[in-house]
């Protein structure tokens, strides 16, 4: 015997057997096509819709002609709150999304910050895109598991030259005016806050921002390394870390040092409790190699005095540029290979990850048919990446690629929405795992 609902369109059946048995609860094909959708939101609604109470339901006829072979019941009427979360929960966080607007009850369930969603299925990183200008920022996010671009806007920042970092479903943001200024959001949620204003310079030469959040109880710590140059003197370099905990709610500066013919960047990652910083040689007029250098800073023992070029990492070959990540607690390093000759020219693209925190080895390199296109200059592109996907996007055009770390896998996305309005329009963006539950 079925258990069936109407609702809004789309039928949700069970057996009544599987009352007893929740785990053989099955949705129905129709729903599951409801849920993920024949198009992508920047053709239906954008995520801030999803928001709003949605109304218009069709009630279950009761002079159904299947009274008689089927009983008609309100799913509202059986299924507890708990179970219903978690058979949401199987679904991508976009159909989850999308679930929201069957009903006030499944909009509740979806909002709820219930424990279904810590053990949601493992959702692959999605890539926030959007041109660089001084707009609000608002662009569309690709899913690579449905492979579709969803219109979407950011809840707190106005400009599109702030620094982000992201973690376990939460994205960390940077004024790009005001160094010291930071927010702490998730962008599915929406749910975001302003923390308390980073210590050092707010105008600082180079400055870099890391964010690691704990899985477990989602405290998170958020770093920033500021650099100044010291007056008068090109080569030396006032070099600083602060960090915040999320516990204390308060920021401390455990680290400064003044560093000597290398300076900070704009590049460092938390990795297993350590921050690296990738830092840059100030003698590259006179060719000196390498040009590229990284750093760490263990933060469980802080304060440190040891000096940060006392454990520094070369890198595995001559650098154009570098893009940290955490990739499931590895630390790895997309980077633009130079020319021999001309080391500032890039000839490829390559991926390593760091072992024992002092060897390099090679992941993978970007086929010439994929590298073609992305330039043959220095900082030509960005790239993020989380759990085993990593993304790199030109910053001249808004094509997006993906690399699979597990199947050695490289596969465009589908064609973004974004669009190239005038010939030397920049376009950027990083990734972020959509979470429901995490909280700033």
């Amino acid at each position: 015997m079925f258990v069936c609902s109407v609702m809004s369109g789309c039928f949700v059946s069970m057996r009544c057997d599987a009352l007893a048995n929740p785990a053989s609860l099955i949705l129905s094909p129709r729903l599951i096509f409801l849920m993920a959708g024949e198009t992508s939101w920047e053709e239906s609604y954008p995520v801030t819709y999803f928001r709003g109470e949605v109304g218009g339901l069709k009630p279950v006829p009761e002079d159904s002609d299947n009274r008689d072979e089927d009983a008609l019941i309100s799913m509202d009427a059986i299924l507890p709150d708990d179970l219903l979360e978690k058979v949401l929960s199987f679904l991508p966080i976009a159909s989850i999304i999308r679930s929201s607007s069957v009903c006030r009850r499944w909009y509740d369930a979806v909002h709820s910050g219930g424990y279904s969603w810590t053990k949601m299925s493992p959702q692959k990183p999605w890539y926030f895109m959007f041109t660089c200008s001084d707009d609000a920022v608002s662009g569309y996010a690709y899913d690579p598991s449905l492979r579709k671009w969803y219109s979407f806007d950011l809840p707190c920042i106005e400009k599109s030259n702030w620094s982000a970092s992201s973690s376990c479903g939460l994205v960390c943001f940077m004024d790009g005016d005001n160094r010291s200024r930071i927010f702490v959001c998730n962008p599915i949620t929406r749910d975001w806050k302003r923390l308390h204003d980073a210590p050092g310079e707010r105008a600082p030469d180079y400055s870099a921002l890391a964010m690691s959040v704990d899985r477990r109880t989602h405290g998170y710590t958020v770093a920033v390394a500021k650099c100044k140059q010291v007056p008068q003197d090109y080569y030396q370099w006032d070099f600083s870390v602060h960090i915040y905990e999320s516990e204390a709610r308060s920021w401390v500066t455990p680290f400064t040092e003044v560093l000597v013919g290398w300076r900070g960047g704009d590049e460092c990652v938390i990795c297993n409790g350590v921050l690296y910083c990738l830092i840059y040689s100030t003698a590259v007029l006179r060719n000196v190699e390498p040009r590229h250098c990284l750093v760490m800073y263990d933060l469980s023992a802080r304060p440190s005095r040891t000096s940060l070029m006392q454990m520094a990492i070369s890198v595995p070959c001559s650098l154009t540029c570098g893009r940290l990540m955490n990739l499931r607690d590895r630390l790895v390093m997309v980077g633009g290979i130079g020319k021999h000759d001309r080391p500032g020219i890039i000839k490829g693209i390559g991926i390593w990850e760091l072992h024992r925190r002092k060897e390099w080895r090679e992941v993978a390199r970007m086929p010439h048919k994929f590298f073609q296109g992305f330039g043959e200059f220095d900082d030509v592109f960005a790239s993020s990446g989380a759990d085993d996907l990593i993304y790199i996007q030109s910053f001249g055009s808004p094509a997006l690629l993906t690399f699979d770390v597990a199947q050695k896998l490289w596969r465009w996305s589908t064609k973004s929405p974004v669009t190239k309005r005038f010939p030397l329009q920049l376009f950027t963006g990083f990734c972020f795992e959509p979470r429901l539950e995490v909280a700033s």
